[in-house]
């Protein structure tokens, strides 16, 4: 990944608000953690709750450390759906770039076809029977869709 497609996911996820939406899950994650270990004598640390939260939010569910209180499981659900909504969006943004970054190769692809194009007298015999496959292999594509 060059500095171009690091430059259009730095867009994407600033238009998508992402960087808001991660840095609040952030703090959220974190607060659920001290919530946790103040809540529920089964988790023993914070350091503990923390990784407790880590388990229950990526839905992997080791077993090790397990909320015993009801206060302890409410907000250990809250956590995992939150967790789940925050992999959904991570997941529309890492799409919405690949889309993004095949769009954008698309249009290079078709300026530099048109450039060649206006520049018919110029080139040699070679580069227009090579505009003339990138042509027929165009109109292939085309039609198979």
């Amino acid at each position: 990944m060059g500095w171009k497609d690091l430059r259009l996911l730095h867009r994407i996820m600033r238009n998508a608000g992402a960087y808001q939406i991660l840095g609040g899950y952030g703090v959220f994650f974190v607060v659920m953690a001290l919530l946790i270990w103040l809540a529920d004598p089964a988790v023993p640390t914070f350091r503990a709750s923390l990784w407790y939260c880590f388990v229950a939010g990526t839905t992997i569910g080791f077993g090790d450390i397990a909320a015993t209180t009801m206060l302890g499981r409410a907000l250990t659900i809250i956590l995992s759906v939150y967790s789940i909504v925050i992999v959904a969006i991570l997941t529309a943004v890492i799409t919405n770039f690949y889309l993004e970054r095949a769009r954008l190769r698309a249009n290079d692809s078709a300026s530099e076809f048109l450039d060649r194009l206006e520049r018919l007298p110029e080139l040699s015999r070679e580069e227009l029977e090579a505009l003339s496959e990138q042509a027929k292999k165009y109109a292939r594509n085309r039609r198979e869709r």
